[in-house]
This record gives C-alpha cells, sequence and structure tokens, in this order.
C-alpha cells in the first residue's frame, strides 16, 4: 500500500471488535505462530479440538451439560480450555531455565492491577479466532463469556497496572521474570456514588472462581512476627544474634501464568494469601467458646484481606507494615529455598537474581535479605552486606515528601525487632560513610541519615532503598532529574552514578492490540503485524497522517468507538452520552495535584459564560466531559471533589440553557476493562496535573496510542510526549517546573488570581452560591475556601493560560482533517512509549538479564 497514491475506501475497511472476526485486513498475526513454538508433541488447535477441550472442561470441571450451563459455567471452561494450553506452555519454560539457569528478573510490587484475563490470553496464544469460531458452533456468544469475567482490582492505580505492564512485556521479551505480590482477598474497593458521594463497596473479585490461578498450599512458608532478639555463640565459637518471634503466619502461593505474545514463553506472577498457622483450636470449639477458636485464622487472614487498609489509625498503620513484610519475606525465601535450592551458593545471588523494588512497600526486604544472610546461613556481615547491595534496584514513583513511607521505630521494634537492629547497623556504616566523603557536615549526616530523629524517631524507607540499591531510578526524565535534584541531592551528590531514568511504557498488546482491535487492523493493513513487539514501527504510519482516505477510516474506528463506549456505559451505568460530542477525557486516581478541580472550573465556566448570556451555546464545540476516578477512603478532599463533579453534572446536563452541548459523565468504579473502552474512544485527554508533580503517568501514554490528542502541562512523561509528536500535536499550557519553585518560593496567592479574573471568579462564586447543591452553599464550602486561600497546586495560577490552550483544542478540532492528521501522528509518534522499550532500558541500566532462550 503506497500512501502517496490513491487508494480505495474499502484497503481500510475494518472490523468492529464485537462482531465475529472474519477476514481480516493483513494477517491478524506474525507468521511465527504461538503453536510453532510448543512443547514438542502439543498438537496444533483446531476449531473442533477446541470445541472438545471446552465441553470436556464443561463436563468434567463444572459437571454440567451445554443446556444445563450457565453463563459463569462456560466462562470458566472456557477459561480453562486456554489456561490448558498456556500450562505445558509453562511447564516447559520453566523446564528449560531449570537446565540453563539464566539470570532473571524478581518484581516485587505490592500492586499488581491485571485486567481481565481471557482475552489476553487469547491473544497471547493466537487463539482468538479458533475460540471465537469454537463458541460459535457451541451456540455461544464469546463477548458474552468475556464480560462475566471479574478482574482482579490488585492495585489502586498505575503502580500496578505498570506492574502488570512490565511482567507482559518481559514474557514477551522472552526475560525470565517472577513478579511477587500479594493475593488480596478483597482488591480495590468497588466505587458507587450515592447521592453523588462516593461510597466504597468490597470488591469481591472471588467471588465466582478464579480459574487463573494454581494454589500450592504444599509450598506454605512460615513468616513471624514479634518477639524479642537473643546472642548465643555457635559451634565454631562465633557469636551471632537469633530473633525468637512471638507469633507468625502461613504464607500460601497462588501461581498467576504470565504468557509472552506468541513466543511460547510463559513466565509467572506468584501472589501470597496469608493463613493462621493453627487456624482451628478443636478444644476451644467443643468448650463452647466458637469465636475463640477461629481466632488465630481471623487475625492471620487479615494480613491479605484488603488492599491499602485505612492507614489513619495505629492499627492501620501496623497492618499495612504487617502486609509489606509478609509478601516481600514469603519472597525471599521462596526464591532462595525452592527456586535456587539449598546447593546454591549465595555469594553469588546477583548472577541470578536481581530484585526490583517497586516504590517504597518492599523495601523491608532489604534487612530481611541480610537476616537471611546473617542469621540463617552464617555469612558474616560485609560479605552479607556486599551481596545484598549488588541485589536490589530501587524504582521510585513519586516526588510528594508524604508518598515516601517513614516507619516509626517503635512500630518496627515491636513487629519487626531484628531488622530494626539491622537497619540500625546499615545506617551507622552509612553514615560514617558519609563522614568519610564529607568531614564535618553533620548537618547533612543529619539530612541523609537513614533513620529520622523529628517529629520522632522513624526510618525512611526510600533512603534505605537508595543505600542499599545499586541503582535508583525515576519514570521519566523530569521525574528523575527532580529525584535527584530535590528528592534525594545528598545522595545523588554522594553516588551519581547510582540514579538513572527508564521512563514509563504501557504494553501495545493489551492497550492497542486487545482493547483497539478497529485501529489495530487498520494500522495491520497499512504497515503490517510487526510493530506489535516492535512498536517503533508505528513511524511507518506517518506518511499515512497525509492519506485523506486512511484519515477517513481512522475517523470511522474512531466513530464507531464512541458508539460501543455508548453502549457499554448505557449497559454499565445508565449514561447516555451526547451524540457527534467530542470525548474530553480525564481519569486517574482522585488526588489534588492531578487537578481534577481545574478541569472542573473550565466546565463551570463554560456554564456560567452560557446561562449568564455571554456565550452563544452554539458556538461552543459539543464534549462530552468524562471522568473516572477513585479518591482514597480517608483522603477528605478528594472525595469532597467527587461530590461537587457529580453535583455539577446533574446540574449541568439537566439544564436546558446549555442546549444539550456539555454532557458530563462519571462512571463508577472506573477500573482496567472500562478503559479499554473509554480510551480508544477518547478525543481528547487532559493530563493537566501541576509542573513538578506528577512522575510519569501511563494513561497519558495509553491516550496518545490510541489516538487522542493531549492537552496537558509539561510534567511527568507529557514532556517526552510533547517532544515526540511536535507542538503543533500537543495543546501545552501553565507554568514550568521552575516557575512554579519561584512562585513557591515569592509566595503564592491564589485569592489574586481570584479577585483579577472575571470568568474565574463567576466559576468560583458560582459553586459557592450553592447553585450546584440546592442552594446550600456550605455543601462545598471547603472545596471554594481551599481555593481561594490555600490552592496547594495552583491551579487557579494556571487557570487562565489552561483556558486559553481550550480555545485552542476548540480552534483545532474544528478542522475535522487536520485534527485527524494529528491524533494519526499521535499513534505513529507513541512507539517510544511501549514498555518493551522500558524493559529495554532497565536490562541495559540496572539488571544485566538478557533474553534467555
Amino acid at each position: 500500500m503506497n500512501p502517496t497514491s490513491p487508494v480505495s475506501a474499502t484497503s481500510f475497511d475494518v472490523t468492529d471488535e464485537s462482531q465475529h472476526a472474519g477476514p481480516h485486513v493483513g494477517p491478524m498475526f506474525p507468521p511465527t505462530h504461538p503453536v510453532a513454538n510448543a512443547p514438542v508433541g502439543t498438537p496444533p488447535p483446531t476449531v473442533d479440538g477446541f470445541v472438545r477441550e471446552f465441553l470436556h472442561e464443561l463436563t468434567s470441571n463444572q459437571g454440567v451439560s451445554l443446556e444445563r450451563s450457565t453463563v459463569n459455567d462456560q466462562y470458566l471452561a472456557l477459561a480453562q480450555t486456554v489456561r490448558n494450553y498456556l500450562s505445558a506452555r509453562w511447564i516447559e519454560t520453566q523446564k528449560k531455565q531449570r537446565t540453563t539457569r539464566p539470570k532473571g528478573v524478581a518484581y516485587l510490587s505490592a500492586e499488581y492491577l491485571l485486567g481481565r484475563q481471557l482475552g489476553n490470553n487469547l491473544l497471547a496464544t493466537g487463539l482468538i479466532d479458533i475460540a471465537e469460531e469454537a463458541m460459535k458452533q457451541c451456540g455461544l456468544d464469546i463477548a458474552v463469556l468475556r464480560a462475566q469475567e471479574v478482574e482482579p482490582g490488585l492495585g489502586n492505580g498505575g503502580l500496578g497496572r505498570l506492574a502488570a505492564c512490565f511482567v507482559d512485556s518481559l514474557a514477551t521479551m522472552n526475560v525470565p521474570c517472577i513478579g511477587y505480590g500479594l493475593r488480596y482477598e478483597y482488591g480495590i474497593f468497588r466505587q458507587t456514588f450515592v447521592d453523588g458521594q462516593q461510597v466504597e463497596q468490597p470488591d469481591t473479585w472471588l467471588a465466582l472462581g478464579c480459574p487463573w490461578e494454581f494454589a500450592h498450599p504444599e509450598h506454605a512458608i512460615q513468616i513471624d512476627f514479634g518477639g524479642t532478639i537473643e546472642t548465643y555463640v555457635d559451634a565454631d565459637g562465633v557469636e551471632r544474634t537469633r530473633w525468637v518471634p512471638e507469633w507468625n503466619v502461613l504464607g500460601i502461593p497462588y501461581n498467576y501464568m504470565v504468557p509472552g505474545y506468541l513466543n511460547g514463553r510463559v513466565n509467572t506472577l506468584r501472589l501470597w494469601s496469608a493463613e493462621a498457622t493453627k487456624a482451628f483450636d478443636l478444644a476451644i470449639f467443643n468448650s463452647g467458646d466458637y469465636a475463640q477458636a477461629v481466632r488465630a485464622q481471623t487475625f492471620a487472614e487479615n494480613i491479605t484481606k484488603v488492599l491499602y487498609p485505612e492507614d489513619s489509625t495505629p492499627q492501620g498503620k501496623e497492618l499495612r507494615l504487617q502486609q509489606q513484610y509478609f509478601f516481600v519475606a514469603c519472597s525471599l525465601r521462596d526464591y532462595i529455598e525452592r527456586v535456587l535450592g539449598p546447593e546454591f551458593d549465595l555469594h553469588e545471588l546477583d548472577s541470578r537474581i536481581i530484585f526490583q523494588l517497586n516504590d517504597t512497600h518492599p523495601v523491608i526486604a532489604v534487612p530481611e535479605l541480610m537476616r537471611i544472610l546473617v542469621d540463617l546461613k552464617g555469612f558474616d556481615w560485609d560479605e552479607a552486606w556486599a551481596v545484598t547491595k549488588k541485589c536490589f534496584a530501587y524504582t521510585c514513583h513519586t516526588l510528594l515528601p508524604e508518598a515516601l513511607e517513614v516507619w516509626p521505630v517503635d512500630l518496627l521494634g515491636r513487629l519487626l525487632p531484628r531488622h530494626l537492629e539491622i537497619i540500625y547497623r546499615i545506617n551507622e556504616e552509612f553514615l560514617d560513610e558519609v563522614r568519610e566523603a564529607f568531614p564535618g557536615d553533620e548537618m547533612r549526616i543529619r539530612r541523609m541519615s537513614i533513620v529520622a530523629e523529628h517529629p520522632a524517631r522513624a526510618v525512611r524507607m526510600a533512603y534505605l532503598a537508595t543505600v542499599a540499591g545499586c541503582k535508583v531510578n525515576g519514570v521519566a526524565e523530569l521525574h528523575s532529574q527532580l529525584l535527584r535534584d530535590k528528592v534525594l541531592p545528598d545522595f545523588s551528590q554522594l553516588w551519581p552514578e547510582k540514579f538513572t531514568n527508564v521512563t514509563n511504557g504501557v504494553t501495545p498488546r493489551r492497550f492497542l492490540r486487545l482493547a483497539n482491535r478497529g485501529l489495530s487492523e487498520l494500522i495491520s493493513s497499512a504497515i503490517g503485524t510487526g510493530w506489535v513487539t516492535d512498536l517503533e514501527r508505528l513511524r511507518e504510519l506517518e506518511p499515512y497522517a497525509e492519506d485523506a482516505e486512511f484519515r477517513s477510516a481512522f475517523r470511522d474506528v474512531k466513530t464507531r468507538n464512541k458508539a460501543k463506549l455508548n453502549e457499554v456505559l448505557i449497559a454499565r451505568d445508565g449514561i447516555e452520552l451526547g451524540q457527534d460530542h467530542m470525548l474530553d477525557v480525564m481519569v486517574k486516581r482522585l488526588h489534588e495535584y492531578k487537578r481534577q478541580t481545574l478541569k472542573l472550573l473550565h466546565i463551570v465556566t463554560l456554564y456560567n459564560e452560557i446561562i449568564s448570556g455571554r456565550l452563544d451555546p452554539k458556538t461552543v464545540t459539543p464534549r462530552n466531559f468524562v471522568f473516572g476516578a477513585k479518591a482514597a477512603p480517608g483522603y477528605l478532599m478528594a472525595k469532597q471533589i467527587i461530590h461537587l463533579i457529580n453535583a455539577v453534572g446533574s446540574t449541568v446536563n439537566a439544564d436546558e440553557r446549555v442546549g444539550g452541548v456539555l454532557k458530563i459523565a462519571f462512571p463508577p468504579n472506573y477500573n482496567v476493562t472500562l478503559a479499554e473502552k473509554l480510551i480508544p474512544a477518547a478525543d481528547l485527554s487532559e493530563q493537566i496535573s501541576l509542573a513538578g508533580m506528577e512522575a510519569s503517568g501511563t494513561g497519558n501514554m495509553k491516550f496518545q496510542m490510541n489516538g487522542a490528542l493531549t492537552i496537558g502541562t509539561d510534567d511527568g512523561a507529557n514532556v517526552e510526549i510533547r517532544r515526540l509528536v511536535g507542538d503543533e500535536n500537543f495543546f501545552l499550557f501553565g507554568m514550568s517546573e521552575p516557575e512554579v519553585a519561584e512562585l513557591q518560593a515569592k509566595g503564592y496567592d491564589p485569592g489574586t488570581y481570584y479577585e483579577s479574573d472575571r470568568r474565574l471568579r463567576g466559576a468560583i462564586d458560582l459553586i459557592g452560591s450553592g447553585h450546584f447543591s440546592g442552594g446550600d452553599r456550605g455543601t462545598f464550602g471547603s472545596i471554594v475556601t481551599n481555593l481561594v486561600t490555600v490552592d496547594r497546586f495552583m491551579a487557579l495560577a494556571d487557570y487562565a493560560s489552561y483556558m486559553d490552550a481550550q480555545e485552542r483544542v476548540e480552534k483545532a478540532y474544528a478542522d475535522t482533517e487536520e485534527w485527524t492528521r494529528s491524533a494519526v501522528l499521535n499513534v505513529a509518534r507513541s512507539g517510544y512509549f511501549s514498555s518493551d522499550r522500558s524493559m529495554r532500558d532497565y536490562i541495559q541500566r540496572i539488571w544485566g538479564t538478557p533474553p534467555a532462550f
């Protein structure tokens, strides 16, 4: 296909995801079909064979006939059929690794936001077409079965979704990796709205069964807590230390398969569930005290009961620390004892593994490895520390000081007394090193100490990770620079070679190939299918931005995606979007620094200008404003902002004066499943955090990859997106990070911006007047007061610039051909943001773990 010559419209005819995949434009998959990489003796899957396997699973495992089966029976049987195809490859992968013993990655993360597994596993195994046809022959619609799956909400947002992208990429790149985490019984809460306010409901993701996990209670690991420490003399006359714990729990591993894309490799994700060591006391039960008989079980299971328990209470803080230690202690013991085995010389540990600390949650693994080596394996301190320093690397995901975990010494000492002692010694020796490098600088010693003295003695986990890690990385160029210069400046001065950058990325398999089937097939019809594993190949699309036929086909895909999203929202939430509207989307965790309030001020301004008669609604580009966000249960201001968004939406959507040009939708419980429908439909991506606050962002990358244009500040990975797509294809606004710092230093007064800008004042006054709260001026009074007197994240300072940028958006969107051209170029220049590229950077700059086979 030559983009410089005329092409017929039918050249770009693509199928809708909801339809059965008929003849495809270009090959659906690369010539290397997974069957070619399957273990010897594995028969090629056929439609008839798949039907037989499916019916066998339905009758054998579910115990029902096809005629009597429920949708859940059918989904479980289909999932188990796909699982069987994966299992042979999984076993073969492990067998090869035991033989070749390559160096691998152990990814330690408290979150894995996996999304639904069925579609991804069908894609990875090349079974999409076969499974669709097989279900059709059984009289079933595979889309209905896929919709039955409940995604495991084992993450809060970007951190957990990033971890899922990374393990996907490592499997696709043939890099040995085991992901370690927690199998929360209840994941991130299910969000509902009652009178516009967020109400948290438990996320019962396991209620109908999870066919993707393999439980191995026979591999349980005992994990200790509390107690005391004591010294003793070993058989060689050496004085040593032992931990005498007070209580313990069992860690039960649940394995998940992580398949590479069409390459035969299947890596492992191992999640730990807590159980009591003595779950049931029959004697107590027989005495009639039934609650006491199972108290130990209840206490132990609390550890993995819920993702991120509310930590505003001492009990909540203790439970969080229990979670963190439990999962890393299980993981280290599992790797050392089961994966390596007793014959392995742990002096060579770094030749086999690198433990990547995904933020500060797993950092307690550092003293745990030291404890294992010194107390259990008989290493002397120096040789244990030499090993430990080579086996950990640390990724920092924040610039907010309050997000860098700090654990009180009294809590650590009560729960993990031996680990606190080890941390003290690490800190003592580290500070000696600092004194040698900077003699006489006691203020530097205080600043760099792992143990903070004020306001109370506490262990700074980011400092411990930096001291122990062989590398420390940020997750975007700007973030990594600020990490060196502002968050950890003393450490970067001491060890400049430790610090590096790895910009985040997202997997194109899930977020383009699977989520946006229409666009992915359009791309493949133009440039072939190699882009799925080499996203930089999307650059080959650039000439097609100049082709009117391609642009028309591109718009057709977007139109179908919008229609499909509307169907989903009507069925899911009873929300109907405006037809032929621009889709303006802001989906991310609700936090003040992300500035959902700034987006809301834009909407309220447009609304206020229309109802006051200053703006003719006929001159306004019709827009659907879609929000998606959860607020942490204890984050009161974030929950009030959610309430305000819903209140504004209810008022604006019902007001006939706006002529239907403004439509606000806030579907509750935004998750990966909804993201896969919303992102492909979006026209405009809102990435409007205050410059210097967002570490990277990954939603910005997903939107760009799917053909949305970005309005954003120079923050996080926006900087790199703008540089790659060009200023003319990005709507930049707001202060730069140095300008933010300068304004903060001078003293920021939001009231001056409120007083000097008529439109801003009008929007804020309308909120404060009770217009959106039934006349009650107090309902949103705290938000108004905060904006005009505090405004920590400077929404008011960036308001005028943001409004100007939105006017540029309106003008650009009015030129359909130019907007489409920019959208195609955004897709074409998104290759850098593949998580495959992120993994290559980690391999080259940090891990040294080349593909194994």
